[in-house]
């Protein structure tokens, strides 16, 4: 039998994360977006008051939540504020790979940090010629006794500027494609790695998104994760975790965007009535309801997928997929339901609308998630 119901934990878990949202995060989502300072009091309190590592297992200090609880909380995060909530989540995404494939000593060390302070950490793959096509990266790391020396340059990588550890990963054997991929814990105060400026982006600008270079920084080989060759599966892997939560964040996002939608409906009246009693305006909002419930079960199948042990990677891209297209045209309507309004910074929509746009571009974009869809229908032929 098929059961929606929340348990009385996840419950009182999503609660706690709508109250964090609402009156922590939405007094300031707007002076953030305007300034790009970084929320750094933001995650101090969400690190407080437990909602930031809730994935890092039990043995190492966290409390080892599932990704069903962590899409329940980012969705509210993103409801606050989608530049906040990247912000929060980027540290699962740079953490998956060391709880995936990390040893003890590693998980020890760098997991263990993070619950000891209000740390971040990023996850550096993308580069300026390597974004989704991640087999063209052309960072380097070369074994010399006991470290091996990266260079190279990484972008677009979030929270660079503020992360205590990167995960990278660099090829070790460049005549192996996928197979000569490695990846690596790199502490962020090692020589030779250098953090660029701040990237002024359309949305989310909350988020700090910065380059790295690496000019022949030295990697004790003990910070190696697996072995040498296993670091693009590592990468992979992390994604089948990640990408249910971020789009959690997407029916945040289209949540927000429609309940701006809903309520600006009911007030703004045009020929005499409220534009909800117009068919043209009614039909949008209903479109809005019904695909941000069709997205999120999509997120809490992939999410209970991968809970349960199993493969979850068809659903991942498909939960991901949907809810980033989905949250675009949700923001793009609540917009146009708002009129010449929507399109002024006054108001609350403009910035839903550009927040969206990276959902089809991060962790893979929407035409790299279709691939993967395709790829993974046809194989099970």
């Amino acid at each position: 039998m098929v059961d929606f119901t929340l348990t009385t934990e996840q419950q009182q878990l999503r609660e706690m994360a709508h109250d964090f949202a609402k009156n922590v995060v939405r007094p300031v989502a707007a002076e953030h977006d305007r300034t790009g300072e970084f929320p750094m009091a933001v995650f101090k309190e969400a690190w407080n008051r437990g909602l930031v590592n809730t994935h890092i297992p039990e043995g190492y200090g966290g409390l080892g939540l599932g990704c069903f609880d962590g899409a329940l909380i980012g969705e509210e995060n993103a409801w606050g504020c989608t530049g906040i909530s990247t912000m929060i989540e980027a540290n699962t995404l740079a953490q998956a790979p060391v709880i995936v494939g990390g040893n003890e000593a590693q998980k020890q060390k760098y997991l263990g940090r993070m619950m000891d302070a209000p740390l971040l950490c990023a996850y550096g793959v993308t580069e300026p010629n390597a974004g989704s096509d991640v087999a063209s990266l052309r960072t380097r790391a070369e074994r010399k006794g006991d470290v091996y020396v990266i260079n190279g340059e990484k972008m677009w990588i979030t929270n660079a500027g503020k992360a205590d550890w990167f995960f990278v990963l660099a090829k070790t054997d460049p005549d192996k494609g996928h197979h000569g991929m490695t990846g690596f814990i790199v502490d962020a105060n090692t020589p030779g790695l250098t953090v660029g400026r701040k990237e002024w982006n359309m949305g989310q600008r909350a988020s700090d998104t910065r380059g790295i270079k690496f000019e022949d920084v030295e990697v004790p080989v003990e910070n190696r994760l697996g072995e040498e060759g296993e670091g693009w599966f590592l990468a992979m892997r992390a994604f089948d975790h990640t990408r249910p939560l971020v789009a959690s964040s997407a029916v945040g996002l289209a949540r927000a965007a429609y309940e701006h939608a809903l309520e600006y409906a009911g007030v703004r009246k045009t020929f005499g009535k409220p534009i909800a009693a117009h068919q043209a305006v009614a039909f949008m909002i209903a479109d809005m309801a019904r695909d941000i419930e069709a997205a999120r079960l999509l997120v809490w199948k992939a999410a209970w997928t991968i809970d349960q042990g199993r493969r979850n990677t068809l659903y991942a891209s498909m939960a991901k997929c949907f809810a980033a297209d989905m949250a675009h045209r949700v923001a793009s309507d609540a917009v146009q339901v708002f009129g010449g309004n929507g399109f002024n910074t006054e108001y609350p929509v403009e910035k839903l609308l550009r927040d969206s746009k990276i959902f089809q571009i991060y962790e893979g974009t929407s035409q790299i998630q279709r691939m993967i869809i395709a790829r993974e229908i046809f194989s099970r032929k």
